[in-house]
């Protein structure tokens, strides 16, 4: 009975001897042998890994796939509990006209025969300006802006960004020389895009949308979105939000 013992336990300590020298290599690189890599390698599918080449076997099918797919349309990612917040982030509830199938290849989407681009003049900002939130407000728009517009429409809106300068886009509007649209109109305008310029719903939300519709009113009058000693604006919009600011 010990003879037999003595030999199982000499050939486990052989086997694991073996295990353990045969997951050991010369490559300094290498991590060896592993053994049940599942339990400590997660199996769930990773979102920007090509699964193309997986440990060694080509899938020639799944090359150069990516994994990461575009949320179920109407998915609204989860904003908190504040009801304003929510509100102004649901989806946007104006609809991209049915010329932006072959105008901004929006192929998929849920689009309108309906001029809604019209209607929006009648949408207003519902990020109201105070004396409180005006000084963050435009620091942020201005940062969004340098990141998404600058580059066409120029860093005082006069439409000559390094891109026109260069010749490679033309007819980007001078927001300082023309009325602008209403508060509505920009913001669809932005979202879905307009002519040559394309959409960046796809890249901004609407509330960030909102504050460069804030921003960009600035270049029309340099005194927008400031406020006197009493908290009152120096200057405001017109009553229907249509044309630019004024005293």
């Amino acid at each position: 009975m010990k003879i037999k013992f003595k030999v199982l336990a000499s050939l486990a300590i052989v086997a694991v001897s073996v295990l353990s020298l045969g997951s050991c290599t010369a490559d300094a690189d290498s991590p060896g042998l592993e053994y049940m890599p599942d339990m400590y390698r997660s199996p769930a599918v990773e979102v920007y890994v090509d699964y193309g080449e997986v440990r060694g076997y080509e899938n020639m099918a799944m090359k150069n796939r990516l994994s990461a797919l575009v949320p179920p349309m109407g998915t609204v990612p989860y904003y908190g509990t504040d009801s304003t917040t929510v509100s102004l982030m649901l989806p946007y509830f104006r609809k991209a006209n049915i010329a932006f199938k072959q105008t901004h290849g929006m192929y998929g989407e849920d689009l309108t025969k309906v001029d809604e681009y019209a209607l929006a003049i009648a949408d207003k900002n519902p990020m109201r300006l105070t004396s409180e939130n005006s000084e963050g407000m435009f620091k942020q728009g201005k940062e969004l802006y340098t990141a998404m517009c600058q580059h066409c429409h120029g860093e005082k809106g006069d439409g000559n960004g390094p891109m026109v300068a260069s010749g490679a886009y033309a007819g980007v509007p001078n927001y300082t020389e023309r009325a602008m649209k209403s508060d509505g109109q920009l913001f669809y305008s932005i979202y879905y895009g307009l002519n040559t310029m394309g959409g960046h719903g796809s890249i901004l939300n609407k509330k960030q949308i909102w504050t460069l519709v804030h921003y960009v009113r600035r270049f029309q009058n340099a005194d927008y979105g400031k406020f006197d000693a009493t908290g009152l604006a120096v200057v405001t919009a017109v009553a229907a939000d249509t044309t630019k600011v004024t005293k």
